[in-house]
């Protein structure tokens, strides 16, 4: 197969073909980065479809309404006052200054960006050790175990800056370096858009005891642990630059080991369910089958690595995305030195490489040009003739107007999902996506009561809260009681949510004959 710098050559090769041609030459990643904010802004609901995208806009409006931060719950009426850590505020604010310049679509447009900006990176630092039509494998089942997930949240914007930061880190290791002091800004970055940045600091920390390995065997164990030990130290440093400060790496293990219960109840934090089709499984298979029949090795740190993402996976269907986007760097390298062995391999795809390769090398001017001018015209002709907005499933539009129009007030009991839609429309919800502000016991408490696990976990839930109304989903099955109990009554519903109003004197509605 290729070497590994034959794929790299283009790059300076370009100088050489200057002119015309090289200019209106397009590229691997420039043509998937194309195709996959093509794909992605063509779902358009599906990117809405998550109600805790309303309540990140929210709380980015009120940041820039009081040019603060908050410390505590300014949204809710169960938990109003407690501690709450805005760890993702800069990326709040990027989503809620983007609703308000260009709606729903630009919003869209800017989550369909971000993730086409990952995929295209990914492309071109595989493009640096694998023949292109590897590559295009390794990126397409990124693709595809991304997609569940791909959501207007800030994970999402944050996912270039943890591909550029991987990047680096690989290069490092392979150049038997430190990773270079121009990082540091994207950690800073990282972790002021997104709580995921503690991932990236875990990265750094395997990479540097790989190098370190390395550096022992080759007698330079001083130089590297120097060299190694500055990086780490700024990084953390680094990632120190928040509103939060240590808050930021604490946010972490409170998510991961203190709200075990609701973890276990929250469908992105569930387990993947392989009754039905998961793409990791795709990914699972390819690799034992690589491994089985032609020998594929990993250095003991690589390994390990892949093993925690595979096990992260495993753990929580939302770090699919995980393996998908960074196993790739972390098994390229040594998988390419020993793809390069099988010479029959190389025979059979001889004529394939050969014209795959062609545009493995740097896009020319002409060609961004060109794509840039079709994915903005593609943005305004698909926001016109397919107007996009949150759908139902996060935004319970109809039950909320039906209640606003009764006249109701007082506190609502609602379904998990549509907290983020009542924060949106200056709702307090009963609970929202903010799982850490709730903590476990007050989840436990509501789920509970939801499921009937008693008989009077319900009727007692109400109580304690005053509940005047609630918002809940037909499945639920408080619904089925709060039917039956005579001090509440259908003020509406449909196939997607059902609301009741309690008759008590003190929280019946301004217009009774509202009732159904």
């Amino acid at each position: 197969m290729t070497q590994a710098h034959e794929l790299t050559s283009p790059a300076v090769a370009g100088k050489s073909h200057a002119g015309r041609g090289a200019s209106w030459l397009f590229s691997w990643p420039l043509l998937v980065g194309m195709a996959v904010y093509l794909f992605s802004i063509s779902q358009g609901r599906k990117l809405l479809q998550d109600g805790d995208t309303l309540w990140h806009i929210a709380a980015g409006q009120w940041i820039l309404q009081h040019g603060a931060i908050p410390t505590h719950d300014v949204y809710s009426h169960t938990m109003r006052g407690a501690a709450w850590t805005a760890h993702e505020w800069l990326a709040e604010i990027i989503l809620a200054v983007a609703h308000q310049a260009g709606g729903w679509p630009l919003l869209v447009a800017i989550t369909a960006l971000a993730f086409a900006a990952t995929i295209a990176l990914l492309t071109r630092a595989l493009l640096r050790w694998l023949e292109p039509i590897y590559v295009l494998l390794f990126v397409m089942l990124a693709v595809v175990m991304t997609v569940s997930h791909l959501l207007a949240r800030p994970h999402v914007l944050a996912m270039p800056l943890m591909m550029v930061w991987t990047i680096e880190l690989v290069h490092a290791s392979e150049a038997n370096r430190a990773p270079r002091l121009w990082l540091l800004p994207v950690m800073t970055l990282w972790a002021n858009l997104h709580g995921g940045f503690t991932l990236g600091i875990a990265l750094a920390f395997a990479f540097a005891f790989e190098a370190l390995l390395a550096a022992r065997r080759e007698q330079r164990l001083a130089v590297s642990a120097k060299s190694w030990g500055i990086f780490l130290v700024l990084a953390v440093g680094s990632a120190l630059l928040t509103p939060h400060g240590a808050q930021g790496l604490w946010f972490t293990w409170q998510t991961l080991f203190e709200s075990s219960y609701a973890l276990e109840r929250i469908g992105e934090w569930r387990s993947p369910n392989f009754q039905k089709f998961q793409p990791l499984e795709l990914w699972l298979l390819g690799g034992l089958a690589l491994a089985m029949y032609q020998g594929l090795r990993l250095p003991p740190i690589r390994l390990a690595l892949l093993l925690v993402l595979l096990h992260l996976a495993l753990k929580h269907i939302r770090n699919v995305e995980l393996v998908g986007l960074l196993a790739p760097l972390i098994v390229a390298v040594p998988l390419a030195a020993q793809w390069r062995q099988a010479q029959q391999a190389k025979q059979q795809l001889e004529g394939v490489d050969r014209f795959f390769r062609k545009l493995a090398q740097p896009a020319g001017d002409g060609a961004v040009f060109v794509s840039v001018l079709v994915l903005v015209a593609a943005t305004l002709w698909l926001a016109r003739i397919r107007p996009v907005e949150p759908p139902v499933m996060a935004a319970p539009v109809l039950a909320v107007q039906a209640v606003q129009k009764a006249g109701i007030k007082g506190p609502v009991l609602n379904s998990y999902g549509w907290g983020g839609y009542l924060i949106y429309v200056g709702i307090p919800p009963f609970i929202d996506g903010r799982a850490d502000v709730y903590g476990d016991n007050f989840f436990k408490q509501y789920s509970e009561a939801l499921e009937l696990r008693s008989s009077d976990g319900l009727p007692n839930l109400l109580a304690k809260y005053k509940v005047a109304w609630t918002l809940l989903s037909p499945d639920s099955a408080g619904v089925a009681m709060l039917d039956h109990l005579p001090q509440w009554r259908r003020l509406y519903s449909d196939e997607s949510a059902v609301v009741h109003v309690n008759m008590n004197p003190e929280t019946a509605p301004q217009q009774p004959g509202a009732i159904k």
